[in-house]
C-alpha cells in the first residue's frame, strides 16, 4: 500500500454557535469561538490518499490531479471566505474543526476514487498546538 499526502493552506472566519441557544449558552459551549463578530484561522490541511501501484505510472495518484481536486472542491470555497455563510459544504453545521473534517472528507471521497485512489485521511491544522484527523 502507498500513501500519498497533499497539503494545502486557506485562512477562514467562522463561528462556532447554534442558533437555538442563548449567547450564554454558546459561550458556555464554544467559549470564545462562539464570538458573534466571528473570528478566523490559517488552516492547514493535509489530504491523504491510497492505494496500490498500477501499470507503468509509478504512483498511485498523480499529485498534480490530487492539487487540483483539492483546490477545485475545498480550498476555493474556503480561502478567504467565511465558511458558516459562504461554504456550501459547511452551511447550517456547527463550524468547528471536527465537521469541517467531515465535510472536506465528503468533497473529496468520490472524485479522488475516480482517479484510482482511496481517500485515506483528511488532517486540518487549525493552531500549531490543535489538529483533527479524519479517516472515513
Amino acid at each position: 500500500m502507498i500513501y500519498l499526502t497533499r497539503r494545502e493552506r486557506f485562512s477562514s472566519a467562522h463561528r462556532m454557535y447554534r442558533d437555538e441557544l442563548s449567547e450564554q449558552e454558546n459561550y458556555r459551549i464554544y467559549g470564545k469561538c462562539a464570538n458573534p463578530l466571528w473570528h478566523g484561522h490559517n488552516y492547514t490541511l493535509f489530504v491523504t490518499v491510497k492505494g496500490s501501484l498500477e501499470g507503468d505510472l509509478g504512483y498511485v495518484m498523480n499529485s498534480s490531479r490530487l492539487k487540483e481536486i483539492i483546490n477545485e472542491r475545498v480550498i476555493s470555497k474556503l480561502d478567504h471566505k467565511n465558511m458558516n455563510l459562504e461554504t456550501d459544504f459547511m452551511l447550517g453545521k456547527v463550524a468547528t474543526t471536527e465537521n469541517l473534517a467531515v465535510s472536506i472528507w465528503n468533497e473529496l471521497e468520490e472524485s479522488i476514487k475516480k482517479e484510482g485512489a482511496i481517500l485515506h485521511c483528511v488532517k486540518i491544522e487549525e493552531t500549531e498546538n490543535n489538529f483533527i484527523e479524519y479517516y472515513g
